[in-house]
């Protein structure tokens, strides 16, 4: 037992020796020390051998095996000084080869552009995970229970994901608006703050729509906020974003999260309001839907609707930034094509 020990011993210093590289080094170590190696073999006999000689083998085998993690250890440093050593023949005074730079993506980019102009008017970032709950995505936002958005047609739910109750589900987020509820509950209010961020729907796409792309939510709570102030934040952000002023619109329209809603319409920047398909041929296209926040949702964030109030702006983030390059499907932007991409470095 002793002689094969001594020959396992012999073996592997050649071909401890003889690897090339790393990977070699690697599995010759998986041959000399593994499970099925002749090494643990010896050490599995130990049991029927009588006491005197399973004392000497045991010593010359643990040896045998110190042994090897020495020469491998060696080994691996020689190797890697081997390949971090620079060839002779490099001429290190030549000029180096330059490398293309990257570039924000143009919806990174529009993102940060509006984290900068909301700064500048006192507000704070905030972000949240991709994935909110039932609780978050409708109930606090005064979602009736059988609003058809709870729809699997609509929303993107994650099976198995109930709790023992079987009552809560968790989803990928359809919209930023669960955010608010959940920063109020962290901060309280006055607040005011934007959570940028990507959502999920389950829905057709086409030039304006897609399943995952990117919304842009506001939000200001304080105890005197007047209608008319949100539209001239609105105009304000657009202005500064395109570097002129913008002609907006405001319409009627119904959220279950706020009262009165409105949708900001603006004027589409691809054909200057003469009609395409982005705008669906009327020249103008729906950007910011929002409002006056509801008092069940400020119940929802622990706030009393008789002493706070506030509004909404929710911003299409991939609209604005097809508004802004002219681009007329926003497919393109999610297409991770560089030949389109590498135009907005």
């Amino acid at each position: 037992m002793l002689e094969r020990l001594e020959k396992i011993r012999e073996a592997g210093l050649a071909s401890i020796t003889n690897a090339s590289d790393l990977n070699e080094l690697e599995v010759i170590r998986k041959e000399l020390t593994g499970k099925k190696s002749g090494l643990q073999e010896v050490l599995k006999s130990l049991g029927g051998l009588d006491p005197d000689m399973r004392k000497s083998v045991g010593m010359k085998a643990n040896e045998v095996k110190n042994f090897f993690a020495e020469k491998i250890t060696e080994k691996e440093e020689q190797l890697v000084e081997c390949a971090s050593a620079v060839d002779g023949d490099i001429d290190l005074t030549l000029p180096g080869i330059e490398v293309p730079k990257g570039a924000l993506h143009p919806i990174t980019q529009m993102c940060y552009d509006l984290n900068d102009a909301f700064r500048s008017l006192g507000f704070e970032i905030y972000s949240e995970d991709d994935i909110s709950s039932e609780q978050y995505a409708f109930d606090n936002l005064n979602f009736p229970a059988d609003h058809p958005a709870r729809q699997s047609m609509d929303t993107y739910w994650l099976e198995g994901t109930e709790d023992k109750s079987g009552t809560e589900r968790l989803c990928l987020r359809p919209h930023l608006t669960g955010g608010s509820v959940r920063y109020l509950l962290e901060h309280g209010a006055p607040a005011r703050f934007v959570y940028p961020g990507r959502v999920y729907r389950n829905e057709n796409t086409d030039a304006r729509h897609e399943r995952a792309f990117f919304q842009y939510e506001a939000l200001i709570v304080d105890k005197d906020i007047s209608f008319s102030s949100g539209r001239v934040m609105i105009e304000t952000i657009l202005e500064k974003v395109f570097g002129r002023k913008v002609n907006v619109r405001m319409r009627e329209g119904f959220f279950p999260f706020t009262e009165p809603g409105y949708e900001i319409d603006m004027e589409c920047l691809v054909c200057g309001g003469k009609g395409c398909r982005v705008c669906n041929q009327n020249g103008w296209i729906e950007v910011m839907p929002g409002g006056v926040i509801h008092p069940n949702v400020l119940r929802s964030a622990g706030l009393d609707p008789d002493v706070w109030t506030g509004f909404y702006t929710n911003i299409g983030l991939d609209r604005l930034v097809m508004m802004r390059y002219g681009v007329d499907d926003v497919r393109l932007f999610h297409s991770a094509d560089l030949r389109f991409l590498e135009q907005f470095k």
